[in-house]
Protein backbone atom coordinates (compact mmCIF):
# COMPACT_ATOMS: atom_id res chain seq x y z
CA UNK A 1 0.00 0.00 0.00
CA UNK A 2 1.60 3.32 -1.05
CA UNK A 3 2.17 5.89 1.63
CA UNK A 4 0.62 9.34 1.42
CA UNK A 5 2.84 12.12 0.12
CA UNK A 6 4.86 13.80 2.85
CA UNK A 7 6.60 17.13 2.23
CA UNK A 8 10.41 17.02 2.40
CA UNK A 9 10.49 18.88 5.73
CA UNK A 10 8.23 16.23 7.27
CA UNK A 11 10.37 13.38 5.93
CA UNK A 12 13.51 15.03 7.26
CA UNK A 13 12.09 15.70 10.73
CA UNK A 14 10.57 12.20 10.89
CA UNK A 15 13.91 10.72 9.84
CA UNK A 16 15.86 12.46 12.57
CA UNK A 17 13.15 11.70 15.14
CA UNK A 18 13.38 8.02 14.19
CA UNK A 19 17.16 8.12 14.67
CA UNK A 20 16.76 9.56 18.17
CA UNK A 21 16.03 6.20 19.80
CA UNK A 22 18.86 3.76 20.65
CA UNK A 23 16.78 0.66 19.86
CA UNK A 24 15.88 2.00 16.42
CA UNK A 25 19.53 2.81 15.73
CA UNK A 26 20.40 -0.75 16.74
CA UNK A 27 17.77 -2.05 14.30
CA UNK A 28 19.34 0.01 11.53
CA UNK A 29 22.80 -1.29 12.40
CA UNK A 30 21.54 -4.86 12.05
CA UNK A 31 19.83 -4.05 8.76
CA UNK A 32 23.05 -2.54 7.40
CA UNK A 33 24.40 -6.07 7.29
CA UNK A 34 21.40 -7.81 5.69
CA UNK A 35 17.66 -7.96 5.29
CA UNK A 36 16.06 -9.55 8.37
CA UNK A 37 12.63 -10.79 9.34
CA UNK A 38 10.86 -9.59 12.48
CA UNK A 39 11.67 -12.80 14.37
CA UNK A 40 15.39 -12.48 13.63
CA UNK A 41 15.35 -8.86 14.77
CA UNK A 42 13.51 -9.76 17.99
CA UNK A 43 16.06 -12.46 18.73
CA UNK A 44 19.08 -10.26 17.97
CA UNK A 45 17.71 -7.37 20.03
CA UNK A 46 16.31 -9.55 22.82
CA UNK A 47 13.02 -7.66 22.69
CA UNK A 48 9.34 -8.49 22.32
CA UNK A 49 7.60 -8.47 18.96
CA UNK A 50 5.09 -5.84 20.12
CA UNK A 51 7.85 -3.45 21.21
CA UNK A 52 9.80 -4.04 18.01
CA UNK A 53 6.69 -3.57 15.86
CA UNK A 54 6.20 -0.09 17.32
CA UNK A 55 9.79 0.87 16.50
CA UNK A 56 9.65 -0.66 13.01
CA UNK A 57 6.52 1.41 12.30
CA UNK A 58 8.37 4.58 13.29
CA UNK A 59 11.26 3.64 10.97
CA UNK A 60 8.87 2.76 8.15
CA UNK A 61 6.86 5.99 8.57
CA UNK A 62 10.16 7.89 8.35
CA UNK A 63 10.87 5.90 5.17
CA UNK A 64 14.17 4.63 6.60
CA UNK A 65 13.18 0.99 6.05
CA UNK A 66 11.18 -1.03 3.52
CA UNK A 67 9.32 -4.21 4.24
CA UNK A 68 8.26 -7.09 2.06
CA UNK A 69 6.01 -10.04 2.77
CA UNK A 70 7.08 -13.57 2.01
CA UNK A 71 4.49 -16.08 3.11
CA UNK A 72 3.72 -15.29 6.73
CA UNK A 73 7.05 -13.52 7.29
CA UNK A 74 7.79 -9.81 7.02
CA UNK A 75 11.33 -8.89 6.02
CA UNK A 76 12.87 -5.46 6.59
CA UNK A 77 15.70 -3.74 4.76
CA UNK A 78 17.18 -0.25 4.65
CA UNK A 79 15.78 2.38 2.31
CA UNK A 80 19.16 3.87 1.38
CA UNK A 81 17.84 6.79 -0.71
CA UNK A 82 16.18 8.24 2.41
CA UNK A 83 19.52 8.17 4.23
CA UNK A 84 20.99 10.11 1.31
CA UNK A 85 18.26 12.74 1.77
CA UNK A 86 19.19 13.14 5.45
CA UNK A 87 22.89 13.24 4.64
CA UNK A 88 22.36 15.94 1.99
CA UNK A 89 20.33 17.97 4.46
CA UNK A 90 23.19 17.88 6.98
CA UNK A 91 25.74 18.61 4.24
CA UNK A 92 24.06 21.98 3.69
CA UNK A 93 24.84 22.91 7.30
CA UNK A 94 28.46 21.81 6.94
CA UNK A 95 28.72 24.08 3.92
CA UNK A 96 27.44 27.03 5.99
CA UNK A 97 29.87 26.21 8.81
CA UNK A 98 32.75 26.96 6.47
CA UNK A 99 31.40 30.51 6.05
CA UNK A 100 31.34 31.19 9.80
CA UNK A 101 34.09 33.29 11.38
CA UNK A 102 37.02 30.99 12.11
CA UNK A 103 36.71 31.22 15.92
CA UNK A 104 33.09 30.02 15.81
CA UNK A 105 33.94 27.21 13.38
CA UNK A 106 36.87 26.09 15.56
CA UNK A 107 34.67 26.09 18.70
CA UNK A 108 32.05 24.00 16.90
CA UNK A 109 34.73 21.56 15.69
CA UNK A 110 36.17 21.17 19.21
CA UNK A 111 32.69 20.57 20.63
CA UNK A 112 32.10 17.84 18.03
CA UNK A 113 35.43 16.17 18.90
CA UNK A 114 34.43 15.83 22.56
CA UNK A 115 31.12 14.12 21.71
Amino acid sequence: MPQAYAPPSTLISNGFRALADPLRVHVLELLRQQELCVGELCESLNTSQSKLSFHLKVLKDAELVHNRHEGRWIYYSLNLPQFVVLEQYLAEYRRFAEMLPSHIYQTASKTHETL
